[in-house]
């Protein structure tokens, strides 16, 4: 999670004008999917939408960051900064 964007301005500038989210805000690092591949995606506080299927995440970074899934939620392998 960043406070407020850290990203480049080459990626800000490539979001069309009229959806650019404000930089003042959370910006937060996601494990994403769509219908083609995995990816990791950089998405502002005011875009997030809960995921409250309490189904688990079908993305191969998983088990790298978060231990099984039980009871509906993963535990965190590592204490994130």
């Amino acid at each position: 999670m960043d406070p407020e964007f850290a990203n480049t301005e080459e990626w800000y500038a490539s979001i069309p004008e009229e959806a650019r989210p404000i930089k003042d805000q959370p910006f937060y690092h996601l494990l994403a999917e769509n219908d083609q591949s995995y990816y990791i995606a950089y998405v502002s506080e005011q875009n997030l939408i809960a995921d409250i299927s309490g189904q688990p995440v079908d993305h191969p970074d998983v088990p790298d960051l978060f231990g099984p899934f039980e009871d509906g939620t993963y535990s965190i392998h590592f204490q994130f900064n």
